[in-house]
């Protein structure tokens, strides 16, 4: 197939490319590298790609820029489109509110648009478990209320769940949204839980555990997220609008994920406890019933596991 994956140089994109080009499929991989975390990161998992050969092409391009976009989407002609480009992270978008409007809501116009004009058969995009804001119910399932979200991140995310219902029923596409949660692994982001915690432990510095380290988190391994997405790419068309939970199901204490990253590397924790950070939420457990019931998705990795392959991967990245 010839898929676009929009986020290429990020976290999951890069990990979605590279299984999507190992298999033999034409890929173009769409980034516009920004600096919101190191960009020698993104420019090493690009240069990753390209070392193994396949039919991958990269395309620097801003989801906002419709002019640039719209001519990839009529040259390339794509039969599925996996968008995983967006301005991430719920602390920081109290601080840029601009930039998450600019990326996840224009641009994702933008992406919906391309699908509409070119006929694309599948549009699968990342929205978040943050949509369900600060919620009782547990497990998390999609057909729970969504509308108090605590946070831009999480109110763009809810907007383009709209948007994709609002062009499947005018234009006919067939749209498939994935609500992530807690995502980790090899080539992860240095602005998550599993990267900011390793570095701190292993450089003696304190680990910042917010809500006095009483966070619940559905920690989930990269290679079941890309897996499940896998699954999703592989039907031969969507069938409507859709939306799932994308997770492990099953939640973890932070106090015993850090327990797990201490006896991996065998040094103990300085354990900085603070208050609750405004747009966070104590919790997160997702109902992933729905996607194992239409598509077979069954997450094998523990948090164990997982946490091991992270830290030898970032041993060896970052030489410590």
């Amino acid at each position: 197939m010839t898929i676009l994956v929009t986020g290429a140089a990020g976290f999951i994109g890069y990990h979605l490319c590279r299984r999507l080009v190992e298999r033999g499929d034409r890929v173009a991989g769409l980034d516009n590298l920004n600096s919101y975390y190191e960009v020698s990161l993104k420019e090493a998992r690009l240069a990753e790609l390209e070392r193994l050969g396949g039919d991958f092409t990269f395309y620097r391009v801003a989801l906002e820029d419709s002019a640039s976009l719209q001519q990839i989407f009529a040259d390339e002609g794509f039969e599925r489109v996996v968008n995983l480009a967006a301005q991430a992270g719920v602390r920081y978008s109290i601080e840029a509110p601009q930039a998450y409007i600019d990326s996840n809501i224009t641009g994702f116009l933008n992406i919906l648009n391309g699908c509409r004009d070119i006929g694309v058969e599948h549009l699968i995009y990342a929205s978040s478990s943050s949509v369900y804001g600060d919620t009782d119910i547990s497990p998390f399932s999609t057909e729970a209320r969504v509308d108090k979200p605590l946070s831009i991140y999480a109110a763009t995310k809810l907007a383009d769940e709209l948007m994709a219902n609002v062009y499947h029923h005018q234009f006919d596409i067939n749209v498939t949204g994935l609500r992530f949660f807690t995502v980790y692994g090899p080539w992860g982001r240095p602005d998550m839980s599993a990267f900011l915690f390793l570095d701190a432990l292993l450089n003696d510095r304190p680990i910042k555990l917010f809500n006095e380290g009483n966070h619940r988190r559905d920690f989930t391994y990269v290679d079941d997220i890309v897996e499940g997405i896998i699954r999703i790419v592989d039907v031969e068309s969507g069938s409507g609008s859709r939306l799932y939970n994308i997770g492990r199901g099953e939640p973890v204490d932070l106090l015993e994920y850090v327990e797990i990253l201490e006896r991996l590397t065998g040094k103990q924790a300085i354990k900085e406890l603070l208050p609750m950070q405004p747009g966070d939420v104590e919790a997160t457990w997702a109902d992933v019933s729905a996607l194992e019931r239409d598509f077979g998705y069954r997450p094998s990795v523990s948090v164990e596991s997982g946490l091991e392959q992270f830290v030898d991967w970032f041993r060896e990245y970052y030489r410590r």
